[in-house]
């Protein structure tokens, strides 16, 4: 297995690169989270994933090693395929995926196109287990409030407000205040939109 490609950044494109490695240009599939952490600079490292079907041999990159352990993770679930864990690693951080899975939130996971509510529990159930052995509690932002989060999102969305803008406002105030009601969280985002 390629385990990463070190070269001269040749082309740069929001779900694909070529890396001159030597003289050979290789053609990686990469999220739109690998694609913002690409260096402005030519010289370029990007850790691999070589999918091998019978019709077809994938070479995947991305910024880090735990985006390619989350890649891997997200394709190892039934139903849930390379160009569907690249859509998720596109839409959401590698940490914002790893928290979703752990604090069960399922709408998060939901949140990406081609998810539906069966695959994002079966994400859930199949990977909680194995993210909370490979990654310390620590490394973890378990959201205790996680419900309270859910429903004042729920209700900020029923007001009309975009899920992304929402999101921004309520995780500004649970960080200072984790402990919040839904009442308080809704009032605060409020402010801020």
């Amino acid at each position: 297995m390629i385990a990463h490609i070190q070269g001269r950044l040749v082309e740069k494109n929001p779900t694909d690169v070529v890396i001159d490695c030597h003289g050979v240009g290789y053609f990686l599939n990469i999220s739109l989270h690998t694609f913002s952490q690409l260096p402005t600079t030519e010289n370029v490292k990007l850790y691999t994933q070589l999918l091998v079907r019978e019709d077809a041999h994938t070479l995947y990159g991305f910024s880090t090693v735990e985006e390619r352990e989350v890649f891997n993770l997200l394709i190892s679930v039934s139903g849930v395929g390379a160009s569907i864990a690249r859509t998720m690693l596109s839409s959401l951080t590698p940490d914002q995926i790893r928290d979703a899975i752990v604090s069960e939130d399922t709408v998060t996971i939901q949140g990406v196109k081609g998810i539906g509510t069966k695959t994002a529990q079966r994400v859930v159930l199949d990977l909680k287990d194995k993210i909370l052995k490979v990654y310390t509690a620590s490394s973890i932002s378990l959201k205790p409030s996680n419900t309270n989060r859910n429903e004042a999102l729920s209700a900020l969305e029923t007001l009309g407000f975009a899920r992304k803008q929402a999101e921004k406002a309520c995780d500004v105030f649970l960080k200072d205040h984790p402990q919040a009601s839904v009442e308080e969280i809704i009032k605060q985002a409020l402010k801020n939109l």
